[in-house]
């Protein structure tokens, strides 16, 4: 019998890539339309339901129990498992790694908090939920993550800008492998406790690593920039976004990985895409020099 997914934000970077690997599989994938849709009825008969939704930084406060309280009356009514992408924002600053299941929450920032709670209310609810927590992330496509709104936009120029510490290590998941691994768990949901927390491993890589890749991809020098916080925090007592992400700001001086020793034992199988090839995809098609496969080394010049 073919297993539905109902995926809410289907246009946004997880829910189109989980849309995408989903169907690769042979689930039936509903993409749920918030302007014509009724989430009760839409959830109905469904299997899983895929929570893409992630409102804007300064909304959270206000969208997000809403939107939890939504997804886990659908959840409850359909008998569905949710699966929900999971952020490191909950562990906050000074949290000693690798970061696990295990970890205390002890976010004290406002949006740290705020997932705290959103969790929360997910395990107290009874309802099945897989948390799949990961880094950031890397697209196939230009999708306003960090690495491509900011540290890919001055590659043309031959640098990299890094929002942080280069030389630290830094949690990345490439999202066709994140969503990849969240259909492999929905086919497990039966077996997991009814509130899974899985750190996804993903890489684990600094950013002068990252830009090292990029070079040898591009065949070409790239030189790491440390970008300025300078403008947000001029922009900070009017710009909103601008005051959350300064707030974010402790991860990218952070040193930190995920612990992938419960995603092994529940996915032995599981293989991950090569970090060079997804900074590739990741990358202007232009960029790659001659379109090489991406473990292939290549010379600046050749």
């Amino acid at each position: 019998m073919t297993q539905t997914a109902l995926i809410l934000g289907a246009s946004g970077r997880f829910g189109r890539n989980a849309a995408e690997q989903f169907t690769k599989a042979g689930w039936a994938v509903r993409r749920f339309d918030r302007a014509h849709d009724d989430l009760n009825i839409a959830a109905k008969g469904v299997d899983v339901i895929v929570n893409g939704w992630n409102p804007g930084y300064p909304d959270w406060q206000k969208l997000v129990p809403d939107l939890t309280g939504k997804v886990i009356a659908a959840a409850k009514s359909s008998g569905a498992t949710v699966i929900l992408p999971g952020n490191l924002y909950v562990f906050g600053a000074g949290t000693p790694g690798p970061w696990s299941q295990t970890t205390p929450h002890k976010a004290a920032n406002p949006l740290g908090r705020i997932r705290i709670e959103m969790e929360a209310v997910y395990r107290r609810s009874g309802v099945g939920c897989i948390v799949l927590r990961a880094g950031d992330f890397i697209d196939t496509r230009a999708s306003g993550n960090w690495l491509d709104r900011v540290m890919l936009k001055t590659l043309p120029k031959g640098v990299f800008t890094y929002p942080g510490a280069p030389d630290i290590d830094h949690a990345w998941a490439y999202l066709p492998d994140l969503c990849r691994a969240a259909v492999e768990l929905a086919g497990l949901r039966d077996q997991l406790p009814a509130f899974a927390d899985i750190a996804f491993p993903g890489f684990t890589a600094s950013g002068a690593e990252i830009a090292a890749q990029i070079g040898t991809l591009t065949g070409t020098k790239v030189r790491v920039k440390q970008m300025s916080w300078l403008p947000l925090q001029l922009a900070r007592p009017f710009w909103r976004m601008g005051a959350c992400l300064l707030e974010m700001r402790y991860l990218w001086d952070t040193a930190h990985q995920l612990d992938g020793d419960l995603f092994a034992s529940l996915l032995p199988d599981f293989r991950a895409t090569p970090l060079a090839d997804a900074l590739a995809s990741a990358l202007p098609e232009t960029s790659v020099q001659h379109q090489i496969n991406p473990n292939q080394p290549v010379t600046a010049g050749s």
